[in-house]
């Protein structure tokens, strides 16, 4: 075991020697590996970080709910076109849902639009005013949002009778109200002042949209003062939880079913309506995401590809700056074997001190991506373990034909060459 552990470790000495004597070299030849594995590294866990905020953020809605709305998901310009000729879900339609829905447990409406949100003389504008039924706090979760901040969800009898009560988001309390308790305040939406009785805790952007930015009021009270509808996307959207996990599936099939009839939908024609749940929106989000990652790994490859041949290529030079040396060793017993492996180790500590690198670097820019952007990363040691083992791979495989080429030299020339 001493005899195969010394041999191995005087050629990663020798490799080691050969990147500190040879800096310059040493960089250009390792910086496509460095970029390769960093760009593994820093892909995988900003990749890793989206699906798990995306995870997290849906899970409020839970794995008995879904929504249903005029559009649905858009996923083309056709797609697009093809909603914005569909007819509004109105309040009839909300109203048999609630009525014909056997196997659902609550059925919630949301609508929203922007308008300007003012306390004295600070503003904010296009600011989303959601109205809601005060049930939408339990499908959503918000009624457990509410309670981790300050004050209280919107009641029924504030809906009932019309109470012009807010749960205004934190970004807007913390500039109305940065040293106050902002319940019990005023602020003044549109034409109209409200009373605010709840800030929810910080939930921060997601994909770009900022959701400590909106202003949450009684349905009733926002068809009172922003029924009339600016933009067409600016529909009704029913949120809609079913009584449990099994009887998900008849929820939605009883839910389609009403409106189909009621919108007087052909049989053979699709929906004109849209219909997910939290789990579509989380595989739609993944497929999106696998695409992603399987063109960078084509850019990856390019990069390790580029630099498994630079590897190559030193290594090609090393074996002839070393041909005398190699006569020698030959001259005194060295078998081809233990050449080759020379060489092999060698080009695999290369490669490997360059993946250690790429790894470093591709940890320290996930952090600072995350650090200095909304945009998430999680570290997976998968990945790492990856780089180390792609790193290996190209060492190996680039490293071969060198040693075979160093094993295969005739000791009597190699110890003429000059």
């Amino acid at each position: 075991m001493g005899k195969l552990k010394t041999p191995i470790w005087e050629s990663v000495k020798i490799s080691l020697s050969s990147l500190r004597a040879n800096k310059l070299r040493s960089i250009l030849t390792l910086i496509g590996v460095i970029i390769g594995v960093t760009s593994i590294i820093t892909m995988v866990s900003l990749i890793s970080g989206f699906n798990k905020l995306v995870a997290d953020q849906l899970a409020t809605l839970g794995s008995t709910t879904f929504i249903v709305e005029k559009f649905g998901i858009i996923l083309s310009d056709d797609d697009w076109f093809d909603a914005m000729k569909r007819k509004d879900l109105t309040l009839a339609d909300y109203q048999a849902v609630v009525a014909g829905c056997t196997e659902c447990e609550e059925v919630a409406l949301q609508k929203v639009s922007n308008r300007k949100v003012k306390y004295g003389r600070e503003h904010f504008s296009r600011v989303p005013i959601v109205g809601i039924t005060p049930n939408y706090m339990k499908v959503v979760a918000l009624d457990d949002i509410v309670d981790k901040g300050q004050g209280r969800v919107i009641t029924e009898f504030e809906n009932d009778h019309r109470r012009q009560v807010v749960i205004l988001g934190p970004e807007l309390t913390d500039k109305f109200f940065p040293m106050l308790d902002p319940i019990g305040k005023k602020v003044r939406i549109g034409d109209a002042d409200f009373t605010v009785v709840g800030v929810p805790k910080k939930r921060g952007s997601f994909l770009g949209d900022n959701q400590d930015r909106f202003a949450a009021i009684p349905f009733s009270v926002y068809q009172k003062y922003f029924s009339n509808k600016l933009e067409p996307w600016e529909g009704l959207q029913f949120y809609i939880k079913a009584k449990d996990y099994p009887s998900m599936e008849k929820a939605q099939d009883q839910v389609r079913a009403i409106l189909r009839a009621r919108r007087h939908v052909p049989y053979h024609d699709k929906d004109d309506f849209g219909m997910y749940t939290a789990e579509t929106l989380m595989d739609l989000f993944k497929q999106v995401t696998t695409g992603i990652s399987f063109t960078l790994v084509g850019i990856v490859s390019i990069s390790l590809l580029v630099g498994g041949i630079v590897i190559m290529n030193i290594m090609l030079v090393s074996v002839t700056e070393r041909t005398r040396e190699i006569g020698v060793r030959k001259a005194l017993g060295a078998r081809r074997r233990s050449i080759l492996s020379q060489f092999l180790i060698e080009s695999v500590t290369l490669a490997v001190v360059g993946g250690t690198m790429g790894i470093l670097l591709g940890v320290f820019l996930a952090k600072l991506i995350s650090w200095t952007t909304p945009i998430p990363a999680a570290i997976e040691p998968w990945s790492i373990l990856a780089g180390l083992l792609v790193s290996t791979g190209v060492g190996v495989f680039f490293g071969v034909f060198p040693a075979a080429k160093a094993a295969r030299l005739d000791p009597i020339e190699a110890l003429r060459y000059e």
